[in-house]
């Protein structure tokens, strides 16, 4: 079908191309002017250069991708280009310039000259050759400060933005729900506030560069049956309402984010790439989000091949379109002629495809793509001869100082000291005994979205291009008086006994033992975390629990340190370590991190995002359970944690003191302020991270026993008071009715002041008095807090 409508044009610029016209008029008259195929050419992407025969790190890729013939397809358009940093290892320089020849290859072939979106992953950094590897976003989770990740988003914004990359695909704003799901890793926590709130900074710094932020896996894909990726999610809409969609709903409205990228799940049998009411009658009637909405990579072929709610690709397209999904990524597949066919034959409505358009030309008119002065130089190559490649090489550098002083930052910030009993910081060892598998790995710091573990190990033959020390590397600098003996003792995942007796005797020569256990990064079985690396039961991988038992049995103190993905029970080390070290996959400066607590050099501040457990069986479980989910008589299974979530030490003390509440009642539209008096009573700075939780003794619904609604750090020297005040708006008491509308209930509620969700420090009652109230996603969502000098210790 082919538009005839006129369009008003003047001899120097297309009314498309017209920066000064306001953008609905621009997209109007550029629709009015596509023919059909120029249409549906903006709704796709193609992935350049992607295997299909080998190198997967996307589900199914190895039979849903196929070769595309861009010379056919490059007249009609482009939407967007899939990973052109991401899919092989390539020099950033001559990265930029491929990208840059390419967009010119577009231009000129369409009638309109619209370049494509270039889009890459950014999870842990730029996910590209030579670029930082940042920590995890576990890691962003255990810092509890939003404001060094809102930094560090904007630093990998500004990198990708400088190479010719517009979208990025994070943050994973999905609630760990069971710790078994192999993605734990890319997800911020257990607690959908700590997520939001984490998962907001981020996005407002990855668009503080402009660079367009896309919500993933818009929802459920964390709620999956027994931890399986992929699997169906057993969620009510309560759960769902209440758990997964809090933090979507933050980052669209006080993030900004311009793109949501639908889930591979269902729920109830809908999946979220077919759910009209999660994708249209919610995301944009409700919430009012006026962006893009991205398939996850194959999702809509995968409503054929794996949901079976479409017969053939044209349905499965027509389903997806009318569901809100406006762009197929990662390539062409159902977007193509299956839909054009489609249209043609009635099936597929073209006022599907013109609603979709209009989101994405809107986009791309506001990145700049539709102006007359477009040019797809990228900054970083802007007045650069470009005429001799080879001389490039090297020249745009993206692991600058001041990006690996900011991951060396967040990955202090997110180590968590989860049990010590005085053995750390260690005082001048002569003999230390380094056992495990991760104790001279350089790569045992990485994601599985990093670029190395994501993409370079698969091809061995090229340099890793960043520098990754390893904690054998570190310590030895940390300690240079100290005599190091390394012993692997196995390996992550293989099972080999053969090497624990090594390990056992350096144990028992040495002064104390740093154990150096966890996970090994990876996609689809390839690693013990990551996407497609699910684990049946919260056991140490491998038999790194035998080497760990074995080596508590020297008689040697063991300093245990997981350089890990999720968090594993650790039997009985969880009681006998001298001292246990928790990093989730911290980045390029994670060892010196590491090796900077063990010295002291470093006070520790994390605080646990997700729950650790006591046995490996007791998932699934958060510390979001309500009554029913805790230790009973009526089970043999203890739940309970051995170290809850928020919980974390530091090599000072603190007191607190002096709770004070304006009122002991307020309206169910009015607000408490708390205040309360913490001091570092040690003798060296440190930072305490106050933890406000929320428990509703009686509710008309089931509610968790508790829930964070707020949290602040306190950076304090010794002996130095802050005077904290908190003020809590009935609004973050809300929950979901019986009647599926967010509530707020008047009666008594419980306002912990906390170290942890299993350490409660002050509590205030508190009572709502009036008339049930009915709230929206214009609701407060938080709690405020402000600080100011407390009270000076008598002398």
């Amino acid at each position: 079908m082919t538009a005839d409508v006129a369009v008003e044009t003047t001899p120097e610029i297309p009314l498309w191309n017209d920066p000064d016209l306001p953008v609905a008029a621009r997209v109007d008259a550029l629709i009015g002017a596509m023919t059909l195929d120029e249409k549906i050419a903006q709704l796709y992407g193609v992935w350049v250069g992607a295997s299909a025969n080998g190198g997967e790190v996307a589900p199914h890729q190895h039979d849903m991708e196929e070769a595309v013939d861009l010379d056919a397809l490059l007249p009609a358009g482009l939407g967007q280009l899939t990973r052109p940093f991401g899919t092989a290892p390539v020099d950033p320089a001559l990265g930029a310039l491929s990208l840059l020849r390419t967009q010119s290859r577009i231009t000129s072939a369409g009638r309109f000259g619209i370049p494509a979106v270039a889009h890459e992953e950014c999870l842990a950094g730029f996910a590209a050759w030579g670029a930082t590897a940042y920590p995890v976003p576990l890691s962003w989770g255990a810092t509890f400060d939003p404001d060094v990740v809102r930094r560090m988003a904007a630093a990998i914004g500004r990198d990708m933005r400088s190479v010719g990359v517009h979208q990025g695909l994070a943050p994973v704003l999905d609630v760990v729900r069971d710790a078994r799901w192999g993605r734990v890793e890319e997800t911020i926590g257990e607690d959908p506030y700590l997520v939001g709130t984490i998962g907001t900074a981020y996005v407002q710094g990855l668009e503080s560069a402009g660079i367009v932020a896309t919500l993933k896996h818009f929802v459920g894909y964390s709620a999956s049956r027994a931890g399986r990726n992929l699997a169906p999610a057993p969620m009510g809409p309560r759960e769902r309402a209440d758990v997964l969609l809090p933090p979507f709903e933050m980052a669209i409205r006080e993030g900004g984010a311009r793109s949501v990228m639908h889930s591979y799940t269902d729920t109830d049998g809908v999946p979220a790439a077919a759910d009209e009411s999660l994708l249209t009658g919610l995301l944009r009637d409700t919430w009012g989000f006026d962006g893009t909405v991205v398939a996850d990579y194959f999702g809509i072929a995968f409503l054929k091949i794996l949901h079976g709610v479409a017969g053939d690709w044209a349905e499965a397209a027509g389903a997806a379109l009318k569901a809100g999904v406006d762009v197929e990524l990662p390539t062409v597949k159902t977007f193509g002629a299956p839909l054009a066919e489609a249209v043609a034959d009635g099936r597929v409505p073209e006022s599907v495809i013109d609603r979709a358009l209009r989101r994405v030309l809107g986009q791309k008119a506001a990145l700049g793509l539709l102006d007359p002065d477009w040019s797809p130089v990228p900054p970083a190559l802007e007045g650069v001869d470009l005429d001799d490649p080879e001389a490039l090489r090297g020249r745009i550098d993206l692991d600058r100082p001041e990006n690996r002083e900011l991951a060396r930052e967040i990955a202090e910030k997110a180590v968590v000291l989860l049990a010590n009993d005085g053995t750390l910081p260690l005082a001048r060892p002569r003999r230390i005994a380094l056992v495990g598998p991760n104790a001279a790995e350089g790569t045992a710091v990485l994601g599985c979205y990093s670029f190395p573990q994501h993409v370079g190990v698969q091809h061995p033959d090229v340099p890793v291009g960043i520098d990754l020390p390893t904690l054998r590397d570190t310590l030895a600098a940390e300690f240079p008086d100290a005599d190091i003996t390394v012993a692997r003792g196995t390996g992550v995942d293989d099972g080999d006994l053969s090497g624990i007796g090594e390990a056992v005797d350096a144990a028992r020569d040495a002064d104390v033992v740093i154990a150096v256990l966890g996970d090994r990064a990876g996609l689809f079985g390839r690693g013990t975390s990551g996407e497609g690396c699910d684990a049946e039961s919260l056991a140490l991988p491998g038999a790194q629990q035998h080497l760990l038992d074995a080596l508590l049995g020297s008689g040697t103190p063991v300093v245990t340190v997981l350089l890990a993905g999720r968090p594993y029970a650790l039997g009985r080390a969880a009681a006998e370590s001298a001292a246990i070290v928790q990093s989730f996959f911290p980045g390029v400066a994670g060892t010196q991190a590491i090796a900077g607590v063990l010295s002291g050099r470093t006070n520790p501040s994390g605080r646990l995002p997700v729950s650790v457990p006591r046995a490996p069986g007791s998932q699934p479980t958060t510390y979001l359970g309500a009554r029913l989910a805790q230790l009973s008589e009526v089970s043999n299974i203890d739940p309970t944690p051995a170290f809850g979530f928020g919980h974390g030490l530091t090599y000072t003390a603190f007191a607190w003191s002096d709770l004070t509440v304006d009122a002991e009642q307020a309206s169910t539209d009015g607000e408490f302020t708390l205040s309360l008096t913490v001091r570092n009573t040690g003798e060296r700075s440190g930072t305490e991270v106050v933890q406000l939780y929320l428990h509703d003794p009686v509710a008309s619904v089931v509610q968790p026993v508790q829930r964070l609604v707020g949290y602040t750090r306190v950076e304090l020297e010794p002996g130095e008071a802050r005077r904290v005040h908190v003020t809590v708006p009935a609004d973050v008491a809300s929950f979901t009715g019986r009647d599926g509308h967010r509530i707020v209930e008047p009666g008594e509620l419980e306002l912990r002041i906390a170290a942890s969700s299993t350490d409660t420090r002050l509590t205030a009652t508190v009572t709502l008095t009036g008339p049930q109230r009915q709230v929206d996603h214009t609701r407060r969502l938080h709690a405020v807090f402000t600080q100011e000098p407390g009270p000076q210790a008598s002398a």
